[in-house]
């Protein structure tokens, strides 16, 4: 069972041996695949061995690079790739190879989107999407995790996806943990109900948004809320060849004296060539040596639903009209050199498109870069990319408009080659060099991490916690840095700050002044009545219910474990104790599993000051039997407790093992140490930092999704960290422990800090877009406690007595 209020948080035999030989097993995820008929994604799944080559203590050793510094850039692009033949497939084809040529320092690597309708052979690609295939999108996320990709640039068209309008890429991208980077070659400023929908989501993940017109930007910012500081203009790239060699191209093609028009791409209703074929019969009429060179195969989508009827009716057009003789068609699908080859003999390159909202066409930027004069509708992209002399702009849907347009540069000669020479000149703005520059600057800007910060372990300052404090408690909520009263106070963030207070207040009397209210709290949240500690009370210090939760009833009996065995003032702690008997009686039978760890938390702590004490051993042995049933079902692939991954799953582990430690159990505290590994798998990225368990996997049976990411979960796998050390010995979970610590410090999938040492403060969480930059009580805690349990952790070395 999920606490809803942490839904709404977004907030070998001898184990006792100082080895564990299941640290240094990997886990094929393939084997899951195999023993499970389900989807499953497992964000950046290494091999633990892993944690053995993670930085250990070191003291002395100030400020370190990175993981980010010490490796090389690793981009991952996703979309159409040759042989397939649409524009994506021809643009995703055109960048890698303009990175790889222009900007070698990246280490790319290319996820292709198949056509499932074409059996097609891929070559230079790390992985294959079949684009209607979910379990294709989920592999293909496992392996972009895996490949420790420090960004995934996704080029998206609503047609290349899956689903209806392409929905498929939703679910692919909530299961990607590195930094997105969307180019949206479609912006439609009157999407449909499902579009809008597909394009607020991803925009909802983006780290980064290029766009190639400044009126796509627009229509982002103003239809779908994007954030402006994210979405860069960055235009379609093109090649880069000398300028003015009609002559010599001609003469290639046997067109020598011919004045050239040309269209090229796949054909289809949208380019409206019929247009142009209309206007045809005045244009020669005026101009006889002019031919028209329509070249490019149909479009395979309208191939599949009816042949090549388009293309037949334009050839019926041109001989009704008498121009038959004047059309040069090139029924092919082109190899770039070719093409640029044939576009190089073009004089007037035409683009008649009926569809004005069109925000991208690579062969305009084609025609452009090349120098050819440009005829064209004032579509979106002609609008900006002729702007300053480079074509002319004529109204849509009108053949005489087209007729007058190429006349009147034939006329001239000089306007003509004025013209031509103006789009040479705009198109050195867009050759494929600069485009991978800007492409290269936007990747960096997108990775670009915090400074690394000292691995030497120092306190968060208790300043953070409090300013959100009062004399009744600790308010939950924070709006940014502000305490948000509206939300009141709760017993689970007391209980916590109870316990950072109980550790703390030995070198701070106002810590303990604090810590005696936060005893207050809890101490009235208990209803004798229902028998149970109530959760929730309003600003105007009213109990909002009878009875908590089972989570917050467990984290109540822990904080007393904690003070008594903690406390330094011996009044508190046999207050904690009085607390504590009156109430772990009651609290023996709780059901929910985390609500059982906790409460077997705090019977660890009490047992640590009484031993043999029989209610908190009744609790362990009642807590860890029901754990180990619920173990008992997993299988090898998922050794976990439940199908899912929830919150504060170290705790189920944790608690297992510290049980099962006291009850002189070694199966329990094996089976405790097997899932706290199997979970740690999954808690590490491949390039070696630490990405515990998001909110966004809750209610997810065998998925793991990377976010959102939270301060408790950190907090929780240190302290199961630390207990894994005590009874393995293994030096792995402390380098583990170190690792998690520093997502607090930067070394995370975002490379932002989360935690602010000099303040004490913590943002709520770490999302797709970046750092959740709400301040309240249980992340706040979540770094106190963290590094309460780092200062505290079985090890000589790496701590500071504070």
């Amino acid at each position: 069972m999920i606490n809803p209020r942490a839904r709404r948080r977004k907030r070998p035999e001898n184990i006792m041996s100082p080895g564990n030989a299941l640290l240094d097993r990997p886990f094929s995820e393939r084997a899951l695949h195999r023993e499970r008929a389900m989807p499953v994604s497992i964000p950046g799944r290494p091999s633990l061995a892993l944690i053995e080559k993670l930085p250990g203590p070191a003291p002395d050793s100030g400020r370190e690079p990175s993981v980010l510094a010490r490796t090389a850039l690793k981009i991952a692009v996703v979309g159409g790739f040759a042989p397939r033949r649409c524009g994506i497939a021809t643009f995703t084809t055109d960048i890698a190879q303009a990175l790889k040529r222009f900007q070698p320092h990246l280490d790319l690597q290319v996820i292709a989107i198949d056509d499932p309708a074409q059996s097609l052979e891929y070559e230079h690609v790390s992985s294959v999407i079949r684009s209607d295939d979910p379990l294709s999108y989920q592999a293909a996320a496992e392996h972009l995790n895996e490949s420790g990709a420090h960004t995934v640039w996704i080029q998206h068209e609503f047609g290349i996806f899956g689903g209806e309008s392409g929905e498929m890429v939703c679910d692919f991208v909530d299961l990607i943990a590195a930094p997105l980077i969307f180019t949206f070659h479609t912006v439609l400023a009157h999407p449909s109900a499902a579009q809008r929908r597909i394009m607020k989501h991803l925009i909802s993940r983006a780290s980064r948004i290029m766009v190639m017109s400044r009126h796509s930007r627009e229509i982002l910012l103003r239809e779908y809320g994007a954030r402006q500081s994210v979405v860069d203009v960055v235009e379609h790239g093109a090649p880069d060849r000398p300028f003015g060699r009609q002559a010599e191209f001609k003469r290639r093609l046997g067109l020598s004296g011919k004045t050239l028009l040309m269209t090229f791409g796949l054909l289809g209703p949208g380019k409206g060539l019929e247009l142009a074929i209309q206007a045809l019969p005045a244009i020669v009429a005026e101009n006889p040596d002019v031919v028209y060179r329509i070249v490019g195969a149909t479009h395979p989508n309208l191939v599949a639903h009816e042949g090549e009827a388009y293309r037949e009716g334009l050839i019926d057009l041109a001989r009704r009209l008498g121009v038959a003789a004047h059309v040069l068609w090139d029924n092919r699908f082109l190899d770039l050199p070719e093409l640029l080859d044939q576009l190089e003999a073009c004089d007037i390159y035409l683009t008649p498109y009926p569809n004005l909202q069109q925000s991208t066409s690579g062969t305009l930027s084609f025609a452009v870069a090349l120098g050819k004069a440009v005829v064209s509708t004032p579509y979106v992209h002609a609008a900006e990319l002729l702007d300053g002399g480079a074509g002319i702009l004529i109204e849509p849907g009108s053949a005489e408009a087209v007729t007058q347009a190429v006349n009147g540069l034939l006329r001239q000669s000089a306007d003509l080659a004025k013209m031509q020479r103006s789009a040479y000149e705009r198109g050195r703005r867009t050759v494929w060099p600069r485009f991978a520059e800007a492409a290269a600057d936007m990747i960096s800007r997108t990775i670009e991490r915090a400074p690394a910060k000292a691995r030497t372990l120092r306190a968060p300052d208790i300043a953070a916690m409090f300013a959100m404090s009062d004399d009744t408690g600790m308010l939950q909520h924070g709006t940014g840095i502000i305490p948000d009263r509206s939300h009141g106070y709760c017993v689970d963030d007391n209980a916590r700050a109870l316990m950072v207070a109980s550790y703390a207040s030995r070198h701070d009397p106002a810590v303990a002044r604090q810590g005696r209210i936060y005893a207050a709290f809890v101490q009235d949240a208990w209803n004798d009545d229902m028998k149970r500690f109530r959760n929730f009370m309003s600003y105007s210090r009213q109990w909002l219910e009878t009875a908590g939760s089972e989570d917050s009833n467990g984290r109540a009996l822990w904080s007393l474990g904690r003070v008594a065995r903690v406390c330094k003032d011996q009044d508190v702690a046999a207050w904690a104790i009085g607390l504590y008997d009156r109430t772990a009686g009651h609290l023996i039978g709780l059901d929910s599993p985390r609500a059982q760890a906790f409460a077997m938390l705090g019977a660890a702590e009490m047992l640590a000051t009484r031993p043999g004490h029989r209610p908190s051993l009744d609790i362990a042995e009642s807590g860890a039997a029901s754990l180990q049933q619920h173990l008992a079902h997993s299988t090898r692939a998922w050794r976990w407790f439940e199908p899912v991954l929830a919150y504060d799953n170290p705790r189920l582990c944790q608690a297992l093992i510290e049980a099962g430690e006291l009850l002189r159990n070694p199966v329990q505290v094996k089976m405790g140490l097997d899932a706290l590994s199997w979970l740690f798998g999954r808690q590490l990225s491949a390039n070696g930092h630490f990405r515990p368990i998001g909110s966004e996997s809750f209610g997810r049976a065998y998925q793991h999704l990377p976010f959102d990411q939270q301060p408790l979960e950190v907090w929780a796998s240190i302290d199961a960290a630390a207990a894994a050390f005590r009874v393995t010995g293994n030096p792995a979970w402390t380098r583990y422990a170190q690792t998690a610590w520093m997502w607090f410090l930067g070394e995370n999938d975002r490379g932002a800090a989360i935690g602010d040492l000099d303040t004490g403060r913590c943002w709520d969480g770490l999302t797709p877009r970046g750092v959740n930059k709400n301040s309240g009580a249980e992340s706040i805690l979540a770094f106190q406690l963290a590094y309460q349990s780092m200062n505290a952790f079985p090890y000589a070395t790496h701590r500071r007595k504070d």
